[in-house]
């Protein structure tokens, strides 16, 4: 299977504390990765490096064979290629929904507008909220804003979605609806890197877990093997204390 990212022994400190320590890690093409641990483990550090919103200190991040751009006009067209959905919605709250999806690939990739248009309502159908299109965000609720923010890293036509802890900020009722979604673009084919606690999506939808604690990748399985028989002391403690309750 042909790799997609490529992480070669990637280190990153801030000041004393070693937040990636020596991580290397290849993910194939369409395959759904769920990354947890504790914590101040690195997962977020991890998601965040590699669409270079964090820097690292030393080793190489590749997206599709092409090390990650420094700056400029190449890292921005890594960025339109890389989504990401954040805690945070991050929405234009002075903006319409439809015009939130539409303005990357109006600006970005030079669509013309009524084209673009046409696809975000395709995706806002598809992410259950097609209805809402002329709304602000404000007028949505968590979980809708989080749908619309996983449209717009769509419309984008990227080759690779990052989600770092999408579901943190929703009350519980909102989770299971942007869940959906990403079990859906899962089994669609997607690359997926997935920051997250929700144990039972990492169970229904991932290819594989990687399991972090203090910047280090300490489990790299199947989210079978790794709930039923997990490898380390470190990860049989973080499980007893999740699966308990």
């Amino acid at each position: 299977m042909q790799p997609l990212v490529e992480l070669d022994h990637v280190n990153k400190h801030y000041g004393e504390l070693h937040v990636l320590n020596d991580i290397t890690v290849t993910i194939p093409k369409g395959q759904v990765v769920v990354v947890i641990g504790p914590s101040g483990s690195g997962k977020s550090t991890f998601c965040r490096a590699i669409n270079r919103l964090e820097t690292i200190d030393s080793g190489e991040i590749r997206i599709d064979g092409t090390p990650l751009p420094s700056e400029g006009r190449a890292l921005a067209q890594l960025r339109a290629d890389v989504g990401m959905v954040f805690q945070s919605f991050n929405l234009f709250a002075h903006k319409s929904i439809l015009e939130n999806v539409t303005l990357g690939p109006i600006k970005v990739r030079g669509k013309k507008r009524k084209e673009a248009e046409e696809h975000a309502m395709h995706l806002l159908e598809r992410v259950g909220i097609a209805n809402q299109a002329h709304k602000m965000p404000a007028q949505l609720s968590g979980g809708q804003q989080q749908r619309v923010a996983i449209a717009r890293s769509l419309a984008m036509e990227p080759k690779l979605m990052l989600f770092d802890e999408p579901t943190s900020a929703l009350d519980p009722e909102m989770i299971n609806e942007v869940l959906d979604v990403m079990v859906e673009l899962a089994q669609g084919g997607m690359t997926m890197i997935t920051v997250t606690h929700e144990m039972g999506f990492a169970r229904k939808a991932a290819d594989r877990v990687l399991f972090m604690a203090d910047g280090k990748v300490m489990e790299d399985s199947t989210p079978e093997s790794f709930f039923t028989d997990p490898q380390t002391p470190r990860a049989k403690d973080f499980l007893s204390k999740i699966l308990t309750h």
